[in-house]
């Protein structure tokens, strides 16, 4: 039997490492895309994954994409996961700019991938089976939070993309699924989002019982892929225990109370 195949995005690190990781151990034909070639590079080695250098905010590098999976036969799955926050300024105060990078890689990027994708996913299920959408997107795109502005507007927009794609592709055998993670501790997004700022990015996570990790969120994307083609997990919220909501992190031991 062929492999299924999938493409992931965002795969240099974090979540779209471990999803390209946990796809290959379930003997699916993987496609990891991402800018870094380097890290690209040292995916492959270690999972025997194919990969693809591209920026998804770039058209053309998006068409190439599309050109070179079509080359390979079947398109299964598609995980959006490339994504990030730039800052944490007020909507007053914060810049533009940063907004404009947000909604390009969170919401954008997401339409341009889904848009050349789309065409070859449609040819995956003419075995009879189905294909799956899966979107990475963020407790954020589902309820405010202070310094949220720009990061909670693009991915309330890409949870909204998300739901009208669905009603688009009603009829169809493609699932279409929503993974909003809350806190996840990874080596860049917090990073990033403090410009490089190591000790306020560390802050985030300090004295925090088990934030959840990069493998926790790749688990839930790839049981949702592999549940029965019938079965859609329409939206899949995930967030540690310690945290109750977007604005409300526990931090110390968890006990009950006496």
């Amino acid at each position: 039997m062929t492999s299924r195949r999938v493409v992931v995005t965002g795969a240099s690190s974090g979540i779209g490492a471990a999803t390209v990781r946990l796809f290959r151990q379930r003997g699916w034909d993987v496609v990891g895309v991402a800018r870094r070639a380097d890290r690209l590079e040292a995916l492959a080695a270690e999972t025997g994954a194919r990969t693809f250098v591209a920026d998804v905010t770039v058209q053309s590098d998006v068409d190439a994409l599309r050109d070179f999976v079509a080359g390979l036969g079947p398109l299964h799955a598609l995980v959006n996961n490339a994504g990030g926050a730039f800052g944490m300024a007020s909507v007053e105060d914060s810049e533009a700019d940063d907004w404009t990078r947000m909604f390009d890689v969170n919401v954008v990027a997401v339409k341009r991938v889904t848009s050349a994708l789309l065409p070859l996913l449609r040819r995956g299920t003419a075995d009879g089976g189905g294909a799956d959408i899966v979107t990475v997107t963020s407790i954020a795109g589902h309820v405010a939070y202070e310094g949220g502005g720009g990061y909670n507007a693009s991915k309330f927009a890409a949870h909204a993309l998300m739901a009208v794609l669905r009603l688009e592709l009603a009829g169809e055998p493609i699932r279409v699924i929503e993974v909003a993670p809350g806190m996840v501790k990874t080596e860049e997004f917090s990073l990033v989002r403090f410009a490089g700022d190591q000790a306020r990015a560390d802050a985030v996570y300090n004295d925090v019982a088990h934030p959840l990790v990069a493998d926790d969120i790749a688990e839930s994307i790839v049981h949702a892929v592999e549940l029965p083609f019938y079965v859609n997990l329409d939206l899949i919220t995930i967030k540690p225990v310690a945290q109750a909501a977007t604005y409300k992190v526990m931090r110390g031991e968890l006990k009950p109370r006496v």
